[in-house]
């Protein structure tokens, strides 16, 4: 019988992740513990390894698995930019993801907060709060269908995102190195990047985290932008650079975001730091502040989305076990 140890995991993924080993036949280990020099020795005696984590492993880690035996890692998320793809392929470590667990919810999680921000929502809130039932210039609101909405990277989650905008009656604006014949029914390509930013009203980042994409959205890109626009990142946190965020909020140059993804959230997310004080100023800024809506990476979070990471992480983990390969694989 397979052994195969999960990391990282959550109460919520337990049930599926249990249903899943007792169709398999599979001796699943379950375990909280993300993966780094400390708890690899909960790797022993074990054949594959399926996690889900934000923080890197060690570099020198996947020669260690190499010799250990191990063939492969399971990322349980669509993001892999936590791995040393090259170093892992040359030490024969297969990584794979899971691209596609539930665009829909990270689509709907962007079109609610969108709705979120244009409706001053939690300024409301906090107003409602103190008791302040007034109507005044700073919680009027724009309409949806007025807007120009920029999709930056048109993918499955971005093309389903544009779906959900496009009920709303929006002129909707698309902007991708790979162009989409799907997504050309839904919205028209402005093929200059420059050109697509100083149209946008709001744009909606769908974008992986690459090498040459870290801090794509900079002082001189948030320069590029409509005055007043909006911005919402439920993406991954490294394409924004955070401080040059916050100073286009407080020039005005950005009207409010929404952002779900924070490019240093590692130590934080998924943890509970009640009552504690926040070692990260950004942070604590962008929690802060009422023109930006932050909330801890979980536009994917739905049942759907969860059941469908450990099936499809832990599918792609046994095939490589079995055949030597996945149809997921990120480092071929």
């Amino acid at each position: 019988m397979k052994k195969i140890i999960m990391m990282g995991a959550r109460e919520d993924e337990k049930a599926f992740a249990e249903q899943w080993a007792k169709d398999h036949k599979i001796d699943l280990t379950i375990s909280s513990e993300v993966l780094d020099n400390s708890t690899y020795h909960l790797l022993e005696g074990q054949d594959g390894i399926s996690m889900q984590q934000t923080m890197s492993i060690p570099t020198e880690m996947y020669g260690r698995l190499k010799n250990d035996g191990f063939t492969q890692i399971a990322q349980r998320s669509a993001g892999f930019d936590m791995h040393d793809l090259d170093e892992a392929k040359k030490q024969g470590i297969i990584i794979t993801n899971v691209p596609a667990y539930s665009p829909n919810s990270v689509a709907e999680y962007t079109v609610g907060s969108a709705l979120n921000l244009l409706r001053h929502t939690q300024k409301i809130q906090k107003r409602v709060t103190n008791h302040i039932f007034t109507w005044d210039k700073q919680i009027l609101a724009k309409e949806v269908r007025s807007l120009k909405i920029g999709i930056l990277g048109t993918g499955r989650i971005g093309q389903m995102t544009a779906e959900i905008f496009k009920g709303f009656g929006a002129e909707l604006i698309g902007y991708d190195s790979y162009q989409s014949e799907e997504a050309k029914k839904i919205l028209t390509y402005v093929d200059d990047l420059d050109e697509f930013l100083a149209q946008s009203d709001l744009v909606t980042i769908h974008m992986p985290l690459t090498k040459d994409n870290h801090h794509f959205f900079n002082k001189e890109t948030f320069a590029k932008m409509k005055p007043g626009a909006f911005l919402i990142n439920a993406a991954r946190g490294g394409v924004i650079d955070t401080q040059a965020l916050i100073d286009a909020l407080e020039s005005n140059q950005l009207s409010a975001c929404a952002i779900d993804t924070y490019e240093n959230e590692m130590p934080y997310v998924t943890k509970d730091w009640s009552g504690k004080k926040l070692e990260d100023p950004i942070l604590e800024q962008l929690i802060q502040r009422e023109d930006v809506l932050y909330t801890p990476h979980i536009a994917f979070y739905t049942e759907t989305a969860v059941e469908n990471l450990v099936f499809g992480s832990l599918d792609a983990c046994l095939s490589v076990l079995n055949t030597g390969t996945a149809d997921t694989i990120v480092n071929p």
